[in-house]
């Protein structure tokens, strides 16, 4: 039974709903579009987005079309694991972005997929799919690697035992030869995407550890695939060193 007819669905949930009805794809949406992509009667869901654009978790734009508001990003950007991350990395990556004036990335890992933390891009870089909030496969992507490197083991099996999306005819997806990848990965302290993503960008990533010693993130840089990795994974590397240290992380 849909949630539209379920009257045991809780209202926490439809809001949930209604929140979740929003992508990069859909960053705009008009009540009949937020209705029906959240399951909801048309009349239920103008009463939740009534009260969300209220409380300032969403704003009504000058076309009538809803979309998430900043008091909403406030909040988000309360989420622990971010926020003392972001802070510890932010001088890092911006000594990576002048050192190489290129993507520079920094991701965590969320449930089977890579959760882009911070971003910091150049004028003139390889254009990259990835964003602030964004997320991407653990398979395709350098920092991605480097946390599925370094993930619990069932999670490991559960992403090798399940079908992979090819991104580009470069991109991993046999188990097996990824299984090599990711143990060539732990043994160098260093992930090299080239083309998995796009074919003209390649990653460099390199893992950043907590406080306890594990893997808490990856920090990448991209660049067009055609400058090579040699260059960049001694300042990716470091870069992963200096935010370790700053997160408290034993010596590695």
């Amino acid at each position: 039974m849909s949630a539209r007819h379920d009257p045991g669905v809780s209202v926490t949930a439809r809001v949930l709903r209604l929140l979740d009805a929003f992508s990069p794809e859909w960053s705009h949406l008009t009540l009949s579009q937020l209705s029906r992509r959240a399951d909801l009667p048309l009349s239920t869901a103008h009463r939740l987005v009534d009260d969300l654009t209220r409380w300032g978790a969403l704003e009504r734009d000058e076309q009538g079309r809803y979309r998430i508001g900043l008091r909403l990003w406030e909040v988000g950007a309360l989420a622990p694991r971010g926020i003392g991350l972001r802070e510890a990395a932010m001088p890092f990556l911006e000594d990576m972005y002048e050192a190489t004036h290129e993507n520079v990335q920094l991701a965590v890992l969320d449930g089977t997929e890579a959760l882009y933390v911070e971003r910091i891009s150049g004028r003139g870089a390889v254009n990259v799919l990835t964003r602030v909030g964004g997320r991407m496969p653990l398979h395709a992507t350098g920092v991605g690697l480097v946390l599925l490197a370094h993930a619990p083991a069932d999670l490991q099996e559960k992403i090798l035992n399940r079908p992979l999306r090819k991104l580009t005819p470069r991109t991993v997806t046999d188990p097996q030869a990824l299984r090599r990848v990711l143990a060539d990965v732990r043994r160098t302290r260093v992930a090299v995407c080239d083309g998995h993503v796009e074919l003209v960008a390649l990653s460099v990533a390199a893992p950043v550890h907590g406080a306890s010693g594990g893997v808490v993130a990856a920090v990448s840089v991209v660049v067009h695939t055609e400058r090579g990795a040699a260059a960049y994974v001694p300042v990716v590397r470091a870069a992963a060193r200096g935010i370790s240290r700053a997160l408290g992380a034993p010596r590695q």
